[in-house]
């Protein structure tokens, strides 16, 4: 009797067992099921694949300008680089023969020098050479310094001619852009006022005003830069022209002497024969 009983007690905890079980295994493939269901798969992440030429069409007519205004701060960079250097306007060789003319009094071979070797030195001292008169005190040296600081101011002028050009650029080129983002934005407000509600409407005239941004800080930037740059570059050069010019025209008027080194020794020589 005890045996009938233990076995319907352990059939019936058996039952009760695949019952639970079984409605739990339902239970976890209903929710995966559910789960699954339920997740949103996410969307695939889209490189940015815009191009130079995308964004500078983007940037609509006011691009073309700043296109232009980059190739001419590009031109007068290089123009720069080659030109404004102390090799081109002031070389050190010339110099020394100049010197010499200069200590000798051989006005017509230092002019003729100077007439073969044009730069920014020699025209300088050229003009203080036609101002040359032994006659007069100190072989007239008030005019030939005077000569010559004309013609430096006129070198430096030239010079700065070219190098205001990136000062140009440089203010333009941002102002150009500015007025590429006003008229972007204006573009975008007048979508609004159509009616247009999506971003994609929108981004027309956002991606012009960022564009034509963008683009005159590209050009106005580096424009800023080499105008500074070059503007103390040539300020250094014409102040070694100014000084090598001013020395020469010392020795010239004889307000300077210099040590006469070649025929130091030969003299010496001569007097110790002398005395022997």
């Amino acid at each position: 009797m005890n045996e009938m009983r233990n076995n319907i007690r352990l059939s019936g905890e058996f039952a009760v067992r695949r019952i639970f079980f079984g409605s739990s295994s339902w239970l976890v493939c209903l929710w995966t099921a559910a789960a699954q269901d339920g997740v949103v798969a996410p969307e695939p992440v889209v490189a940015d694949t815009t191009s130079l030429l995308e964004v500078y069409t983007q940037g609509g007519w006011m691009m073309h300008i700043l296109l232009l205004c980059s190739i001419a701060t590009i031109a007068v960079i290089v123009y720069c680089f080659l030109q404004i250097t102390q090799k081109k306007m002031c070389p050190a060789g010339i110099n020394d023969t100049l010197l010499r003319n200069m200590q000798s009094q051989d006005v017509s071979n230092a002019y003729a020098l100077c007439e073969e070797n044009p730069n920014a030195f020699t025209r300088v001292v050229s003009s203080a050479l036609l101002k040359v008169n032994f006659e007069r005190d100190r072989a007239n040296k008030e005019s030939m310094d005077q000569a010559a600081a004309d013609t430096l101011d006129q070198e430096e002028v030239r010079q700065m001619l070219w190098i205001n050009y990136l000062n140009v650029f440089a203010t333009v080129a941002p102002m150009v852009g500015l007025l590429g983002t006003v008229t972007g934005m204006m573009t975008s407000f007048n979508d609004l006022k159509g009616g247009a509600m999506e971003v994609k409407d929108f981004s027309g005239g956002i991606g012009e005003a960022m564009a034509t941004t963008a683009g005159g800080l590209i050009v106005g930037i580096p424009a800023m830069f080499f105008y500074f740059f070059f503007r103390n570059k040539l300020m250094g050069i014409m102040t070694e022209v100014q000084k090598r010019a001013t020395r020469l025209i010392d020795v010239l008027s004889g307000e300077v002497q210099l040590a006469d080194t070649s025929t130091a020794p030969s003299s010496a020589s001569s007097k110790g024969m002398s005395e022997s």
